[in-house]
């Protein structure tokens, strides 16, 4: 779908810790998947509430734009439908700046739809990157190339 990041994830393996969901407060899970539902219904809406600066990091805000989220939603519209839920499905954390990593799975009105919703959030519980891909059941940090 969409990626915007503020810069890109460098983590070692050994430094990236599944977290339990039953670890991590409710009022912070509900806050990240409403995030994410507010970027996604956009599909269904056609209207995007910017974040706010305590929601997201500048380059964020900057990079969410209407424009893009349509262009992206077009082609998502016409593949699986319309956009109903997120469930949320594993987090980790980047030990080395507790950085956390929420993977949702996007649930589409089309079975076929097999998405993934990942939000990054920072140290300063900010939006950091907002990423879309296939589902993989397992998780796969993508680190920069040497």
């Amino acid at each position: 779908m969409m990626g915007c990041k503020s810069k890109q994830a460098v983590a070692k393996r050994s430094e990236l810790s599944p977290i339990a969901l039953t670890e991590i407060p409710d009022a912070q899970k509900n806050r990240v998947a409403a995030l994410g539902k507010q970027v996604l219904n956009t599909c269904n809406t056609s209207t995007f509430i910017p974040f706010k600066k305590s929601e997201a990091t500048p380059k964020v805000i900057k990079n969410m734009t209407i424009d893009r989220l349509t262009k992206t939603c077009l082609k998502f519209r016409l593949k699986y439908g319309d956009f109903k839920d997120l469930k949320l499905m594993e987090v980790y954390q980047i030990t080395s700046d507790k950085t956390m990593i929420y993977r949702f799975k996007a649930l589409y009105e089309k079975k076929i739809a097999n998405k993934e919703l990942r939000i990054t959030l920072n140290q300063n519980n900010q939006i950091a990157a907002v990423k879309s891909d296939d589902w993989a059941d397992t998780f796969h940090l993508e680190l920069p190339k040497k």
